[in-house]
């Protein structure tokens, strides 16, 4: 509320603007209306609203009262470069005897800390320059470019040529240099190597050659599963077979003792087959389905692999 109370008494010194400045009677009345809406949103907290009122105001009536309401606006915005810009205008173009003065100095003092330089060049020269998104002018410059400390991003565009995008991170009081190469249009069609692309995503798009293994391997796995299976479940109906047959042979009378010992001998050997290989089944499927369980699930389809079992018999069937 303090505040806003100050941002009060600047709009009355607004309307009191000195004579070789002031506007016609609408032009005042305009920037004033400008004014109270940029203290009304700066009391609600909409930092960027009232900022957009309080330049719209000295746009019609320039006055130190008015940058003094910007630079609080854009201090409140983390806006710091900008900040420490504003009030320096202030207090080159206020008197000794304005309000805030020694407030805007101390102000000024903190902000020095918390910006940087960068020394931005191009080749070509001549390349419009767009800070964090904010037009600062055409190369070359002839001094370094104040800087909010942070994660800052220099854009480089020239008629004819690929722009150029860097990211540089600024602490307090750096200089850092810029450099950006911009290629001829023609030479590629791909953005330039200067800007920090993101990482591609994982599966969004051709699976890379790891994935692409484990899928096989699963899929080998499930087609051995089967395979296996449908062994287990053949020797098992043999096995089933020949040990009716040796209950057969059994009852008969009278049996040949090489019938029986043949009989006997299939039926043992079919059994050990079924028991082996469905062991095989346990061990292959389980260590497959972890796999599979485990395995990051696809973004796209890549189709559908079913498994079928029959009495004695397995089948496989794929979709792409």
């Amino acid at each position: 509320m303090v505040r806003v109370v100050l941002l009060l008494f600047v709009a009355l010194a607004v309307m009191r603007a000195p004579r070789a400045i002031a506007q016609d009677a609408d032009t005042r009345r305009e920037a004033a209306r400008h004014f109270q809406r940029g203290v009304a949103l700066y009391s609600e907290a909409d930092y960027r609203g009232a900022l957009v009122e309080f330049k719209r105001t000295a746009a019609l009536i320039p006055n130190p009262a008015v940058l003094y309401n910007i630079g609080e606006t854009e201090y409140q915005l983390q806006e710091y470069a900008s900040a420490l810009s504003t009030f320096e205008r202030y207090l080159n173009e206020g008197g000794s005897g304005e309000s805030h003065r020694a407030e805007v100095e101390s102000n000024v003092k903190a902000l020095r800390a918390r910006v940087g330089h960068v020394v931005i060049t191009t080749s070509p020269a001549g390349a419009d320059i767009v800070l964090d998104d904010q037009p600062i002018g055409k190369t070359p410059f002839d001094k370094p470019v104040r800087v909010s400390i942070g994660r800052r991003k220099v854009v480089a565009t020239l008629a004819g040529r690929l722009p150029a995008t860097r990211y540089v991170e600024i602490a307090a009081e750096d200089v850092v240099p810029v450099s950006l190469q911009l290629l001829p249009a023609s030479a590629s069609s791909a953005p330039s190597d200067q800007a920090l692309a993101p990482p591609a995503a994982v599966g969004s798009g051709a699976e890379s050659p790891g994935a692409s293994h484990g899928a096989a391997l699963r899929v080998l796995g499930w087609v051995a599963t089967g395979a296996l299976a449908a062994g287990a479940g053949t020797f098992g109906i043999l096995a089933m077979r020949e040990s009716k047959s040796l209950q057969a042979a059994r009852e008969a009378f009278p049996t040949a003792g090489s019938e029986l010992d043949r009989a006997a001998s299939a039926t043992t050997t079919y059994s050990i087959l079924a028991d082996a290989l469905g062991a095989g089944v346990l061990v292959v499927g389980s260590i497959t389905l972890y796999a599979t369980l485990s395995a990051p699930k696809p973004t796209a389809s890549v189709g559908a692999i079913r498994l079928g079992f029959g009495f004695g018999s397995a089948h496989l069937a794929a979709t792409f």
